[in-house]
């Protein structure tokens, strides 16, 4: 996994600027020796923003990029010069990336379209000059204000696969070859289990030239919800598909059982995945003669829409298509579509899993050392010079 270029779990240290500090100087020139206070404030630190872009759809580019820091505002001078404004730092990330705290596991903000800005670290605003302070009764204040701290926060970004039609099954259910015979996706296939490392996606075309989303993710087992297997790494990408299709082979002892341990895999991850359509495909259908498939319809579970289908030999594809359109376009599931977009609730991370997650990522590791720390001034420490201008006009 670390020689893949899906990177969909990235932990960076982040720093906003601090802002500069006011000047305190008053003007002292041949012509004008009493000129009173002139100077400038300091500029505002730069912001650390998160923006959404859908030209990305992994963190690769941020796995090598672990430090993000904002410029500091520059100091006042003299003339009343305001101090220049620290550039914003900003992180581009897919859309569908979710923000952790990674010394508390809190859930910070999501970044869900195209374009979308949210400031993670806002800059320290600058000082004021000693030109703001003057008064009738003050007309030469020798004193000036420093600019605010910055802030720094080290966070975890998590992405999780924006998709219309997520696929569930166990290892080998045939869920990479449903996939690349419904798309142009070309996932890895093989006979073996967990052929699958990371998640795919693939756009399905429909008539009239329309067309979905389809995502497919490892394999799941049971346990999975507890970390087993590849578990907790990719059950997340499944949270925001808007349809799932459960897939389960046709020479499975039980189908019903094993659509039930996925259910109940799901549940225990997150049980707001339970209020999702689903659809169930039985696969590999062309091992089966009609006798037994007509016996295998009544031990199937009554509550979900099902389909047999064999992705090799192309049967059922077209009526497994017009299920998925039929029921991502229904109009409950629109509904409940816009009440989980409205409504999203965001988990805290579990610290004794998240520890885990950082570890089995190989993040739990990596030092941030800031070579501004030492250039931080106190607030009650804080001194100025006093200047005077000597150039004669």
């Amino acid at each position: 996994m670390a020689e893949s270029n899906f990177v969909d779990y990235v932990k960076i240290y982040c720093r906003s600027g601090k802002g500069g500090r006011g000047s305190m100087h008053l003007r002292h020139v041949k012509y004008n020796p009493n000129g009173g206070p002139d100077g400038g404030d300091g500029g505002d630190g730069g912001s650390v923003i998160l923006r959404g872009n859908h030209n990305y759809w992994t963190l690769l580019h941020l796995k090598y990029e672990r430090h993000v820091k904002a410029e500091h505002g520059g100091n006042g001078g003299r003339d009343k010069c305001h101090g220049t404004k620290g550039k914003d730092a900003y992180i581009d990330v897919p859309c569908g990336t979710v923000v952790y705290d990674a010394e508390t596991g809190k859930y910070i903000c999501d970044v869900t379209y195209d374009g979308q800005e949210i400031v993670l670290l806002k800059g320290g605003r600058g000082g004021l000059g000693n030109f703001q302070f003057r008064t009738a009764t003050n007309q030469a204040p020798r004193y000036a204000q420093p600019g605010e701290p910055m802030q720094e926060m080290t966070v975890v970004l998590e992405l999780k696969l924006l998709a219309d039609v997520g696929l569930v099954g166990f290892p080998n259910a045939g869920k990479s070859t449903l996939l690349s015979a419904l798309s142009s996706a070309r996932p890895k296939i093989a006979n073996y289990p967990f052929t699958t490392l990371e998640p795919s996606l693939g756009i399905v075309g429909y008539r009239d030239r329309q067309s979905f989303v389809m995502a497919d993710i490892p394999g799941i087992i049971e346990g999975a919800s507890e970390g087993k297997g590849l578990g907790l790494r990719f059950l997340r990408h499944i949270e925001r598909n808007s349809l799932l299709l459960f897939m389960v082979p046709g020479d499975t002892d039980d189908i019903k059982r094993e659509y039930e341990i996925l259910l109940n895999e799901l549940k225990n991850f997150n049980p707001e995945m339970l209020d999702k359509h689903r659809v169930l495909a039985v696969t590999k259908c062309d091992l089966l003669d009609e006798e037994l498939i007509e016996m295998l319809r009544e031990t199937l579970p009554e509550d979900v829409p099902t389909v047999f289908i064999s992705a090799v030999a192309n049967m059922g594809l077209e009526e497994l298509k017009d299920l998925l359109w039929k029921e991502l376009n229904s109009e409950s599931n629109k509904l409940q579509d816009i009440i989980s977009k409205e409504n999203i609730v965001h988990r805290d991370k579990d610290m004794s899993r998240f520890a885990a997650e950082l570890s089995a990522e190989g993040e739990d590791d990596i030092e941030y050392i800031d070579e501004d720390d030492i250039e931080i001034e106190d607030f009650d420490d804080f001194e100025y010079e006093y200047e005077e201008e000597d150039d004669e006009e």
